[in-house]
């Protein structure tokens, strides 16, 4: 399923607020992300996907916008507004527009940038993007369920839990498969305060 007419998929979509800046994902942003793949690998421990060393960071961006070239994913590159520095990736995906409902994911920051709330703007964009623009009714989010500090992040903007999905996918080592945690966030909860509050978070109220 893809997105309908409504949505352009070659459109230079911008979402910004006066801490974050997301951008759409470029082949030229290798340069921009080649110190994370070098030097942080731990990022992608529990990533479907790795981006890890300069290959795997080719590959990703590749995939990435491979998928928004064939209009199923819209992969974008993250900058922290507030230092200028590119912070790390995050995208729409899974996008049923017949159902009203996407997946929002393949979310990474560096070592830097993590735990400094730069994630609940992002995902307050995101989610105010899906649900007001797009006028999506459900927006899905998935982890590792053993990835605490995502679960966690998920929670904090108002995520609830709906299940496991049991072996559900192979991890990156190739030697054993994850338990897949399903989280969401459904529009009436979002217009019903989800939004409010995060916003509220975000602006430190």
């Amino acid at each position: 399923m893809t997105f309908t007419k409504e949505f352009d998929f070659s459109q230079n979509l911008v979402l910004e607020d006066d801490t974050v800046l997301l951008r759409p994902l470029q082949q030229s942003d290798f340069e921009n992300l080649l110190h994370f793949a070098l030097n942080e690998p731990e990022i992608w421990t529990f990533s479907s996907i790795p981006a890890s060393g300069s290959e795997n960071l080719k590959n990703y961006i590749n995939q990435a916008i491979e998928a928004r070239e064939n209009k199923t994913e819209f992969p974008f590159i993250v900058i922290d507004k507030k230092t200028g520095l590119y912070a790390g990736s995050t995208r729409f995906y899974d996008i049923n527009f017949p159902f009203k409902s996407l997946q929002l994911g393949y979310t990474w920051y560096g070592k830097d940038f993590q735990g400094t709330g730069l994630n609940k703007h992002c995902k307050f964009l995101m989610l105010q993007f899906a649900f007001e623009v797009l006028e999506m009714e459900r927006v899905e989010f998935r982890a590792d369920s053993d990835n605490a500090k995502s679960i966690a992040a998920m929670k904090s903007i108002g995520c609830q839990v709906e299940g496991i999905l049991r072996s559900h996918m192979p991890r990156i080592n190739g030697e054993t498969r994850r338990d897949s945690i399903i989280l969401s966030i459904l529009k009436n909860e979002w217009e019903g305060g989800a939004k409010q509050r995060l916003f509220d978070k975000i602006n430190n109220k």
